[in-house]
């Protein structure tokens, strides 16, 4: 559709030419843009997108690799997100300091502290946790190490992360993903039985959803059990969430179960998510053809209903949670609960939901043939 083609790229142009880093620091927001960026580079050819990750890497990593704000002995899974495009532009390069950077965040997956069933904690202030978030985080970047790097050596115990996952956080009756898992069972946000969160949190599923598909794509055929194992999870999970689309809106609700119950809302950043998924593993070959046509929909579902034009003409991105977690932070328990997950924030314009708007768009223009434009 014209209409939205030109509303995306205009809005995609001014997000980038007026952005700010998130938190002046070394971080997985920024990270979520600076993929978006990458992948339309590679969609477009346009230099402007190259441009623009070169400029925030230039205040970001030195000569010597050293990335700012970045500290190993933190082991925040969310600081290995940014560091997804260093490949890319390594290869572009070959500039050693982008290949220095890789390798000090990699050097933190080899000493991550683990569960005892092998995935990563999801911080060190986060014991024994396993977020579906974390799964965005990490996975990508350690597959395409293992792949580019190092043999394809590890390529069991990523597959393992993932086959842990579906074991101890997917529910059978819904066909969804829960958001956390306390492998220990000592938070007080759990069920006490199982150890898992209370709710299925769309960002949460999205960020699986595109952990599963990048992780995918830089998994080398020649392992073939892996390979093809972790396409079987990725159908599954995309069946399943499919099933709370909402078919007038092509979008799905900030708690995907709970379509009707009173405060839901359809929510941007994890409906831009599935549909990403869902556009690169049909254009892949991971699920069937018929998935990047929903895919399509739903990203002008969003389009239709959360992209607008203000007074001044400036076009905004709206419907975007601005964040939600698990356990204390500044001061708020968040316990999981259907109600916490509607009293965080609604906002509009925020790199987690932006930043995914570039990524699906760059599937966009593949279904559109828009590559030459």
């Amino acid at each position: 559709m014209d209409s939205i083609n030109i509303r995306s790229k205009k809005y995609i142009s001014d997000y980038l030419n007026s952005y700010k880093s998130y938190k002046g620091k070394w971080c997985y927001e920024d990270g979520c843009l600076l993929q978006g960026a990458m992948l339309l580079y590679k969609t477009t050819k346009k230099d402007e997108y190259l441009n623009f990750i070169y400029n925030y890497l230039k205040e970001f990593i030195d000569e010597n690799g050293a990335i700012k704000g970045y500290e190993k002995d933190e082991f925040n899974i969310d600081n290995i997100n940014a560091g997804k495009v260093l490949f890319d532009v390594y290869s572009f390069t070959k500039d050693e300091r982008y290949r220095k950077a890789i390798e000090k965040l990699y050097n933190q997956i080899l000493e991550h502290p683990r569960v005892p069933q092998g995935n990563f904690w999801h911080k060190k202030r986060y014991e024994n946790q396993v977020w579906l978030d974390g799964m965005y985080m990490v996975e990508p970047f350690y597959i395409r190490y293992e792949t580019e790097f190092n043999g394809k050596r590890n390529y069991g115990d990523i597959f393992k992360h993932f086959i842990n996952v579906r074991e101890n956080m997917f529910d059978e009756k819904a066909k969804l993903h829960y958001h956390g898992w306390d492998t220990a069972k000592k938070c007080s946000w759990i069920v006490p039985e199982t150890g898992l969160s209370k709710n299925f949190w769309l960002r949460a599923i999205g960020w699986h959803l595109m952990a599963t598909v990048d992780t995918l794509e830089y998994m080398s055929e020649e392992i073939f059990n892996e390979y093809r194992g972790l396409q079987i999870l990725f159908k599954e999970a995309i069946r399943g969430i499919d099933g709370y689309r909402d078919l007038d809106k092509n979008m799905w609700y900030q708690v995907v179960d709970k379509q009707g119950e009173e405060g839901n809302y359809l929510e941007t950043s994890g409906s831009l998510m599935v549909a990403y998924a869902m556009m690169k593993g049909s254009r892949l070959g991971y699920i069937g053809e018929k998935y990047s046509g929903i895919g399509k929909k739903v990203f002008e579902g969003v389009c239709e209903e959360y992209l607008k034009e203000e007074e001044n003409k400036n076009l905004t991105l709206n419907g975007i949670c601005l964040v939600a977690g698990l356990g204390g932070f500044g001061g708020q328990e968040r316990d999981g609960s259907y109600e916490y997950y509607l009293s965080e924030p609604v906002v509009s314009d925020d790199v987690k939901g932006s930043g995914i708007f570039l990524m699906a768009y760059s599937e966009y223009l593949y279904l559109e043939k828009g590559c030459d434009e």
